[in-house]
């Protein structure tokens, strides 16, 4: 995989709306899920970690620091990273150069951010120093011309985040879907679920 510098990410990024690049289909979402759960699963017989194939080292840890304050492990259920939503995002970068640049760029201007207010990098910072930032550019309407960017990127990698959480076992498992399920018998629609909605079985 070519790499680019920091700062030809941080200047392909600010020349124009590429924030929106990172975007997916719901069938590339559920193929990326499937190569993730599978590289977790083939690491974890290695007993060995999952090696991301797109991001830096520094990216990964920057990654999975911010999954897990927009998905934190609570008493319902694991967090993003549990979930594997890093690796996740890994699978949907390889082999999409627009993404790449969104998300490499989005990154590095998270860290100019943290710079430029705290001297240090995103991993460097405390947790209270990078909730105040977060808290700048998780609010769209709250957008600046000199955040503009920020928000932008931030929304869409929150919107990869809930995707890839509630596409993983344990989101299934946090939303109680129980669809997938198999139903020896089906007797219908409960009496209460029908009278909450209005309706009833017209008799034969």
């Amino acid at each position: 995989m070519k790499t680019i510098s920091r700062r030809t990410a941080l200047k392909a990024f600010a020349s124009g709306p590429v924030a929106a690049a990172i975007v997916w289909t719901p069938a590339e979402a559920g193929q990326a899920q499937r190569r993730a759960q599978q590289a977790r699963t083939d690491a974890d017989k290695l007993g060995a970690p999952y090696h991301p194939k797109f991001f830096t080292a520094h990216e990964w840890t920057t990654v999975g620091i911010l999954v897990d304050l927009i998905i934190p492990k609570d008493e319902r259920s694991g967090s993003a990273t549990d979930a594997g939503v890093p690796e996740f995002m890994d699978f949907m970068m390889i082999d999409e150069p627009r993404r790449q640049t969104a998300m490499r760029g989005g990154l590095a201007l998270i860290d100019r951010l943290c710079e430029q207010r705290f001297d240090k990098r995103f991993i460097d910072c405390t947790d209270q120093q990078r909730r105040t930032l977060l808290d700048d550019i998780a609010f769209p309407a709250k957008a600046t011309p000199a955040t503009s960017q920020a928000v932008a990127f931030f929304s869409s990698f929150r919107d990869l985040t809930a995707s890839g959480f509630w596409s993983s076992k344990i989101g299934v498992d946090d939303l109680k879907y129980i669809g997938n399920a198999y139903v020896r018998e089906w007797k219908g629609c409960p009496d209460e679920a029908l009278k909450k909605l209005g309706v009833s079985y017209e008799a034969d």
